[in-house]
């Protein structure tokens, strides 16, 4: 059930002690010149939903549109929030998730940023302490398809707005899709941290978009969605 498509009477109906809520959480941020800014979202948000839709009991809440960007914040485009806000923003989501009858809360990312998903995280294990009863998971898409995205990508150590990213909006919104950025692999002097970021990233891809095709966005999007509906299922049975 999609959480902002139904009544209030709907809602009271379906949420059981059993029901898992998935809550969204994507990005505006540059992907490259090809990409819409809204491309995080728009692969999670359709994930959920296709999730939502196959199996009973399964609950997506509205995307959260903004996320933690770091490496792409002075990219043309992004709209980045601090992981502080993020903190408190999925936080106070959660809690009155809690409140009105959900147990089993699922907060996945369609966005890889290391501190965005560690601030996710962080929620979870603090909420899961305290709030009676509840089980989280916490977790960026591309941690559980790692394997299949291997499989899948001819790229080596493909990434943002590369082959995959872009097969996968070429699948669910090819009309967003505006000819291809270059390949790019941006070379950070780790461990440093840097103001100009876009002196070492300037096209903000990582991979080669020209190797995307719709149907290894096809392939990858039905690998998310089996993945969550598996992670929902074992959150579900866990103690």
């Amino acid at each position: 059930m999609l959480i902002g498509e139904i009544t209030m009477s709907d809602f009271k109906k379906g949420v059981s002690a059993s029901s898992v809520l998935i809550v969204p959480f994507g990005t505006v941020e540059a992907h490259g010149t090809h990409l819409p800014l809204n491309t995080d979202t728009l692969i999670i948000r359709e994930a959920v939903r296709k999730a939502a839709a196959k199996k009973t009991g399964i609950f997506m809440a509205p995307p959260i549109q903004y996320g933690v960007c770091t490496s792409t914040g002075p990219h043309p485009g992004t709209l980045g929030i601090s992981a502080t806000a993020l903190r408190l923003l999925a936080s106070d989501i959660v809690k009155s998730a809690h409140a009105q009858g959900f147990r089993n809360i699922m907060l996945v990312s369609g966005h890889g940023g290391s501190i965005h998903v560690s601030a996710l995280k962080e929620v979870a294990e603090e909420l899961v302490a305290v709030l009676e009863g509840l089980k989280m998971a916490a977790f960026s898409i591309y941690d559980v398809v790692g394997k299949e995205c291997a499989e899948i990508a001819e790229t080596k150590n493909d990434s943002h707005a590369g082959e995959l990213e872009t097969s996968l909006v070429l699948y669910l919104a090819p009309h967003l899709v505006i000819g291809r950025s270059k390949e790019e692999y941006p070379d950070f002097p780790r461990p440093l941290i840097l103001k100009d970021k876009m002196k070492y990233w300037p096209g903000a891809v990582w991979g080669d978009p020209g190797k995307a095709t719709a149907s290894k966005g096809e392939r990858l999007f039905n690998v998310m969605v089996s993945k969550l509906e598996e992670v929902a299922a074992a959150l579900e049975r866990s103690r």
